[in-house]
């Protein structure tokens, strides 16, 4: 795996992260190591960026805690993009939720950052699909806590997304129970 980090084109994209390009060239050179004419070596690659993000964007984040909203948003927003080129739907998943928690903790002082129940529902169909059941049900729990915090005064389909929320939140409680069954009878 050493021998996927060591090509100059990975080298190149290591030294971008590491010295905080959070930009669109740089998801593009990332783009280009990722195309492989050899799979295997694709794979290597694939897995060695993973690992490297993952740490990186921990150490990113602990730099970043005090920077600006703007700042922090943007950086976030670049991390998911990454991981999601990269294949690691679950770093992308959470860093998408932790954007949106950030947003809904700083909409007090900044309306703009209001997360809106649509985000959140959208975010758990996109937790459900990918199998992150809690995340999920947590997600939609905020969505119908955007409901009832809203004006329904003139909404005509007020009930019919509190029932379509609560479908998707039961859908994946549901999950989360047949998920922990399964493992414990296959010895989780």
């Amino acid at each position: 795996m050493a021998d996927a980090l060591s090509l100059p084109e990975v080298s190149l994209f290591l030294s971008l992260i590491k010295l905080r390009r959070f930009d669109d060239a740089t998801l593009g050179v990332l783009r280009t190591l990722l195309v492989s004419k050899d799979v295997k070596s694709a794979v290597q690659v694939r897995s060695s960026l993973e690992q490297f993000m993952r740490f990186q964007s921990l150490c990113i984040l602990r730099e970043i805690v005090d920077e600006n909203v703007v700042h922090v948003l943007s950086v976030l927003e670049f991390l998911v993009r990454a991981f999601a080129v990269i294949g690691d739907f679950e770093s992308c998943l959470a860093l998408r939720y932790e954007a949106l928690v950030f947003r809904k903790n700083k909409s007090g002082v900044h309306q703009w950052l209001q997360v809106g129940h649509i985000e959140w529902e959208n975010f758990a169909k996109d937790a459900l699909d990918n199998g992150f059941y809690p995340i999920a049900t947590k997600a939609c729990e905020n969505a119908l806590l955007c409901l009832r915090r809203t004006d329904t005064s003139g909404l005509e389909n007020f009930t019919g997304d509190i029932q379509r929320i609560g479908s998707l939140k039961d859908i994946a409680i549901a999950s989360t129970g047949s998920c922990s069954g399964l493992c414990s009878e296959l010895g989780c």
